[in-house]
């Protein structure tokens, strides 16, 4: 497999985060390029460039298998990914306003 070379180059984002290749996240998440490069083009992962972070191999990780349990679609499967992440959000910021609360009491 001509891959080896690609699988082993490490590159870092401007803020320091690893990125990965499109070759290199399909090995890591049992996908495939064309897939990953179709996920990207519905939106559904953000590349930079030719490169992905790590929380993008999370979310492909994630829709595969509401894919696979469930029988979603991929718009439904990223819409439940989304509404779950904006759902961890708002429990952030309650349990901060809760948290705010105590203290001026």
């Amino acid at each position: 497999m001509s891959a080896n070379f690609s699988l082993s180059r490490i590159v870092w984002s401007k803020e320091g985060d690893r990125l990965y290749s499109f070759e290199q996240a399909a090995y890591l998440t049992q996908t495939s390029v064309s897939l990953l490069e179709r996920f990207a083009s519905l939106g559904l992962i953000e590349p930079v460039g030719s490169m992905l972070h790590r929380q993008d191999l999370i979310r492909v990780v994630k829709l595969q298998r509401l894919r696979r349990d469930l029988g979603l679609n991929l718009v439904g499967a990223a819409m439940v990914l989304d509404m779950a992440e904006e759902i961890a959000q708002l429990k952030a910021q309650l349990r901060i306003y809760r948290m705010a609360s105590k203290i001026d009491r």
